[in-house]
């Protein structure tokens, strides 16, 4: 459809001429109708979690009660996983820790999205456990600040800040 024709079908179901709105999820960032209350998403398993979210977070803007269905094509028990994040919780913060729970933060210095890092790290939240590596890392340094005694660590270290200056560098 031309852009002039999306624009009076929305408005047709706006003005709540039309009923029914049949449309890709490239739609959501256009629908903002309070009477909106059902959405029905097919194939939902093939949606990440967060884009669900925002999908769901189109209708119910109104006074009225509103539902959203979700549809798997292909129910399994990973999906099924998925799908339950999004029936039990409305909490964006939630559902963007538990997107990351299933599909792995990626790398922190590459260009994967999802999986598991080469980069072996504590969670971001584990704030006795990053506390503690700190004070342990600090006392190592003070004893040993070139890591003589800690070949192995050394050699980490450097490959680590090789491929960090590569990343700043590719970034620009």
């Amino acid at each position: 459809m031309s852009l002039a024709d999306k624009q009076d079908v929305m408005e047709h179901f706006r003005e709540r001429e039309l009923d029914v709105l049949v449309a890709t999820p490239v739609i959501e960032v256009g629908v903002d109708v309070p009477n909106a209350t059902v959405m029905l998403i097919e194939g939902a398993e093939r949606f990440g979690l967060a884009q669900l979210h925002q999908l769901r977070g189109r209708i119910g803007r109104g006074a009225h009660r509103s539902y959203c269905l979700l549809m798997p094509e292909a129910l399994t028990d990973d999906a099924r996983k998925r799908l339950d994040v999004i029936v039990r919780s409305s909490d964006g913060f939630e559902i963007a820790e538990a997107d990351l729970g299933f599909r792995g933060p990626g790398d922190v210095f590459g260009t994967r999205q999802a999986g598991m890092p080469t980069l072996r790290m504590a969670r971001l939240d584990d704030r006795a456990l990053l506390d503690a590596a700190r004070e342990e890392s600090r006392a190592l340094l003070a004893a040993d600040p070139h890591l003589r005694a800690h070949a192995e660590l050394a050699e980490a270290a450097r490959r680590y800040a090789e491929r960090a200056a590569e990343v700043v560098e590719e970034v620009g």
